[in-house]
């Protein structure tokens, strides 16, 4: 496997693991819809459909890995959560978060939670 594509695996296995441990539910990975892919899809501790998008890096420079969602991104996320929000019936609040992941040599250095990152255009 591509050592980019494991990076990215481990850094949504931490993200995942910070959500649950603030009392998240986690409700898809991966979810895709066209060309658009959410990475964690959770329910908050209020309720809130959360859609996710983990970034992460093995350095943090230039703002992190967070300040990497391009407005392309962030449209794509948008038009697969109306796909999700569709699929189970859910017309009520949501929330876009990022989570950015520093990693050195496969190890833990940073995690950030950015809830209501952006709202796409």
């Amino acid at each position: 496997m591509a050592e980019h594509i494991e990076t990215g695996r481990l850094g949504e296995q931490h993200a995942a693991a910070l959500l649950e441990s603030k009392g998240y539910r986690i409700a898809a990975r991966n979810f895709r819809s066209g060309r658009g892919e959410i990475d964690l899809i959770a329910w908050s501790p209020e309720n809130i459909l959360v859609f996710i998008e983990v970034k992460t890096r093995a350095y943090d420079s230039f703002g992190g890995p967070e300040g990497a969602v391009a407005s392309k991104k962030m449209d794509l996320m948008a038009r697969a959560a109306g796909v999700y929000m569709e699929s189970i019936g859910y017309e009520w609040e949501i929330r876009f978060d990022v989570i950015g992941v520093v990693l050195r040599n496969g190890e833990l250095r940073e995690i950030r939670h950015t809830e209501d990152a952006f709202w796409p255009r």
